[in-house]
């Protein structure tokens, strides 16, 4: 698994339990290619709840990667 992928898995789960349902939503949207609309029925939601747990879920996991790696910088920088 490459790194990227890794860290995305490791993130996801992250989220999954700070908050499962837009966790989801990034499998739906993401991995299985859904429309907003059809996330939104195999959630049994409104697509507006979709369109806002999409954007949170987006920004979070952004702000975990840009966490990740500072946090991969610095150990890099203490080993030299």
């Amino acid at each position: 698994m490459s790194e990227s992928l890794l860290c995305l898995h490791e993130a996801l789960a992250r989220l999954a339990e700070f908050d499962a349902r837009k966790a989801r939503v990034v499998e739906l949207r993401y991995f299985a290619g859904m429309s907003v609309e059809e996330a939104a029925e195999t959630l049994g939601v409104h697509p507006n709840t979709v369109i806002h747990d999409w954007t949170l879920a987006k920004a979070w996991l952004k702000r975990e990667f840009e966490r990740s790696a500072r946090d991969e910088s610095r150990t890099v920088e203490e080993n030299r």
